[in-house]
């Protein structure tokens, strides 16, 4: 297995002479390390807890119809209500994401943007 591992202060700039950078050590580098934890830290509790809620909503449909088929006023039930929910989940999803990104990952990125872009030229 190769050392991917790198001085600090260095750069992954690619030793080949060829002028492509050394993804293998950008990838390895602590910095990419922290903007992945920051991605899994939101991406996979959010995915879990989305598809639970869709699940749920599967279920609900599929073996309590009376429980969704309950009106809660003139044609509306508890099953549109449901459905309608997923959207709105979806949309808070799409806005926490782009705040959380704006907030954690962005600050990241912008740290390795200039290291990956100086190493392109």
């Amino acid at each position: 297995m190769a050392d991917t591992s790198r001085p600090a202060g260095s750069s992954p700039t690619g030793g080949s002479g060829t002028g492509e950078p050394d993804w293998v050590a950008f990838q390895a580098s602590p910095e990419f390390g922290r903007l992945r934890r920051a991605v899994r830290r939101f991406v996979f509790p959010t995915t879990v807890a989305f598809l639970a809620w869709y699940v749920l909503y599967v279920l609900l449909v599929a073996y309590a119809r009376p429980f969704m088929n309950t009106q809660v006023f003139g044609n509306i039930n508890v099953g549109l209500i449901f459905g309608l929910l997923q959207f709105v989940s979806t949309f808070a999803i799409a806005i926490v994401y782009a705040r959380y990104a704006d907030r954690k990952m962005d600050p990241l990125a912008a740290e390795l943007r200039p290291e990956i872009e100086g190493s392109l030229r």
